[in-house]
């Protein structure tokens, strides 16, 4: 006999569940066990930790509560009013579905909120594609000048920007307004930086539109005149990246001149670290994921270690023809063709998507990179800081209508991945009409990230069909999806790990 859920098994989280459900119209003998549920034993509490991914509750249950779910897998439909109550609660829960048809139709009700959502308009500025490093894993080759002549924004073009944003605060009268400075890097270009600042507070507080600016900078030009600049605008937070400890950090973000910068980086986060939080971030790949574990403790000993609100490191990715290695060594930050950096975008950028070769593929190192992720996440919170717990993580912004990333040139582009290959500029904030920029936007519009390759897999809600970017590079198509499985059943099994922690505690 199966007592009531709340008299054996503890809730632990419940959100609001997507689309409304009465208990009273739930036909209890057509229904089914959600496709969105993930189970993990937890052998030293015979226990079973299961979460649903679309509804985000999590459960730890006793052996009763998952024989009953696998009694309704089985079609069974005869119950005492006991087991009624725990299927009462598994149904408002998500756990139980009325149908897997009406779960999937709620499913893409979901996403078509997210995507036409209002509440917030997100905008990407790249001030620049200038960048005063040599990182070698973004720039190789006949990349001399490590972009020092890239494109820069003018004024007038900035003044164009702050137009086009006007025009889209007035068509979307969202609740907020974010507005995130990038490059390149974009601190090589503060005239425009502290003028898009200023004129979008501006134009928020004429609307009665909440501003914030986020910052994404390699550090080495952070000054607290900087943040003191921005602050007044909606500063809430700044992303220095650290590629190591000290010496594997100098290795892979070196000045031009080969110069190390991680001291100066360290002396800037220490001058302002009372002033913005600050999030650590870091590129790894199988040459310096090692020292991580070095900085990590480092950063502890720091007087600023309490004023870091997170921590977060991910695998670099290269194209398709490096990515694939004998030494299972990950896919590094996404370059096009003949590695060269697509006009220097600093960060992910959209590749040639040269598609597979024969008898190899990019995920023969996706497991090294899920393993090594799933590391630094445990390495990071041993230490105290905070860092995502790997399961929440999308879907991305590109399936957001209302988030958008401006070039430059002021060309617009569906996410900041794809602004190094003009090709995929969807639009231009002067609105001409080119017929390839119509064709691309054309073909953003159809990404989906529900894709039909991801079948009956759990995790779609939270994945989205993966980074579109990564999809594109490495398979050709990036409407395929780039698939991390592994990685998310990895976090969930850390996450019910340490929520079985807490309940012991």
């Amino acid at each position: 006999m199966c007592t009531p859920l709340a008299a054996h098994a503890l809730l632990l989280l419940t959100t609001d569940r997507k689309g409304p459900l009465s208990l009273q119209a739930i036909d209890r003998q057509a229904m089914q066990i959600s496709q969105f549920n993930v189970q993990v034993p937890l052998p030293d509490r015979h226990e079973v930790f299961v979460m649903n991914t679309f509804s985000d509750a999590q459960v730890i249950a006793s052996a009763d509560v998952t024989q009953l779910l696998d009694r309704v897998s089985r079609g069974e439909s005869r119950f005492d009013e006991e087991e009624r109550e725990t299927i009462d609660a598994l149904l408002e829960n998500g756990f139980l579905v009325e149908t897997r048809e009406g779960e999937r139709a709620d499913l893409d009700r979901y996403f078509h909120s997210l995507r036409e959502d209002t509440e917030q308009l997100r905008v990407t500025v790249l001030t620049t594609l200038q960048c005063n490093f040599a990182c070698d894993y973004c720039f190789q080759g006949d990349h001399g000048d490590y972009n020092k002549f890239a494109e820069k924004m003018s004024l007038e073009t900035a003044r164009e920007v702050v137009e086009w944003i006007a025009g889209r605060l007035d068509e979307v009268r969202p609740e907020k307004f974010v507005l995130t400075l990038f490059g390149g890097e974009p601190l090589l270009n503060l005239p425009v930086a502290y003028y898009l600042a200023e004129r979008c507070h501006a134009l928020c507080t004429e609307r009665g539109v909440t501003a914030g600016i986020s910052l994404i900078t390699n550090g080495l030009l952070l000054t607290p005149d900087v943040v003191d600049r921005l602050t007044p605008y909606g500063l809430y937070g700044v992303k220095v990246t650290l590629d190591g400890d000290r010496d594997t950090h100098n290795r892979m973000r070196p000045l031009r001149g080969r110069q190390g910068t991680f001291d100066r980086i360290i002396e800037n986060v220490r001058r302002v670290a009372d002033k913005v939080p600050i999030t650590i971030g870091g590129n790894f790949d199988e040459s310096s994921v090692d020292s991580y574990p070095a900085l990590l403790d480092f950063l502890k000993e720091q007087e600023f270690a309490d004023k870091i609100a997170k921590v977060n490191f991910k695998p670099i990715i290269k194209s398709f023809d490096r990515a694939v290695a004998p030494t299972g060594a990950i896919p590094l930050t996404l370059v096009g063709a003949s590695d060269r950096p697509l006009a220097g975008t600093c960060m992910t950028s959209a590749g040639a998507g040269a598609g597979a070769s024969k008898g190899s593929s990019v995920c023969d190192s996706c497991h090294f990179a899920d393993e090594k992720m799933a590391f630094l996440r445990s390495e990071t919170r041993k230490r105290g800081f905070p860092t995502p717990d790997g399961v929440h993580m999308g879907p991305c912004e590109i399936h957001r209508r209302h988030a958008h990333t401006i070039g430059p040139d002021g060309s617009l582009y569906a996410c900041p991945g794809f602004t190094g290959s003009k090709t995929e500029s969807t639009g231009h904030i002067d609105g001409r009409e080119d017929e390839w920029r119509r064709l691309a936007a054309v073909r953003f519009e159809r990404l989906s990230p529900k894709k039909d390759e991801c079948g009956d897999c759990s995790f779609v809600p939270v994945c989205g069909g993966g980074c579109s970017v990564a999809a594109h590079t490495e398979l050709g198509d990036m409407h395929q999806p780039s698939c991390h499985k592994g990685a998310f059943a990895s976090a969930v099994a850390g996450l019910a790990q340490r929520t079985a922690e807490a309940v012991a505690s």
